[in-house]
């Protein structure tokens, strides 16, 4: 795989387990299908990735020495430190929400907010402004769930809002992508 693959993998895997986690706050009923559809959802991103073909890029032997150098790294020093933060401030939060604030309600909408937010970083590092448009959707669920869990909303709320539409949205941005050139 290359690394725009390896990628797009990752935004795959992240996306069926927000959706696999915070189904279980829906009744029955409706986590079962939300979760039997990102299973499948992801089955067949999988797949596709597997199948597409890749245009020479940063990570593809046949580039130039030149243009190579001149790529973004997908996975070097910019993208660890963009995750390095991530980690850092997701971890920071969650002590923060549930050990000074006693909202542990609030902990999958602060993660979706710093997910989010981290978008932000890897379109800078990664030089993909298109990154911007899931960067800023997943930080407004995130930012959402953050007022619901202030406004004492039930966890199945604020798992939908917070924890599902991003899982949603991390699947679409990556079938998104291997539409679009």
């Amino acid at each position: 795989m290359t690394s725009n693959q390896t990628g797009r993998l990752i935004g795959a895997i992240f996306g069926l387990v927000f959706v696999a986690a915070n189904a279980g706050t829906l009744p029955t009923v409706a986590a079962v299908p939300l979760r039997v559809l990102a299973v499948v959802s992801f089955v067949a991103l999988f797949i596709a990735l597997r199948r597409t073909r890749t245009t020479p890029a940063a990570d593809d032997e046949s580039m130039g020495a030149a243009a190579a150098a001149a790529a973004p790294k997908r996975f070097g020093r910019g993208y660890r430190l963009v995750v390095a933060a991530e980690v850092v401030a997701a971890l920071a939060g969650f002590l923060v929400i549930t050990r000074v604030l006693h909202a542990p309600q609030a902990s999958v909408a602060w993660l979706s907010l710093v997910v989010g937010l981290h978008f932000f970083g890897l379109a800078a590092v990664w030089r993909m402004p298109s990154l911007r448009w899931l960067a800023a959707a997943m930080t407004a669920c995130g930012a959402a769930g953050l007022v619901l869990a202030a406004c004492g909303a039930s966890l199945a709320v604020i798992a939908t809002v917070a924890g599902i539409a991003p899982g949603a949205l991390l699947l679409g941005a990556v079938w998104w992508s291997l539409r679009t050139p």
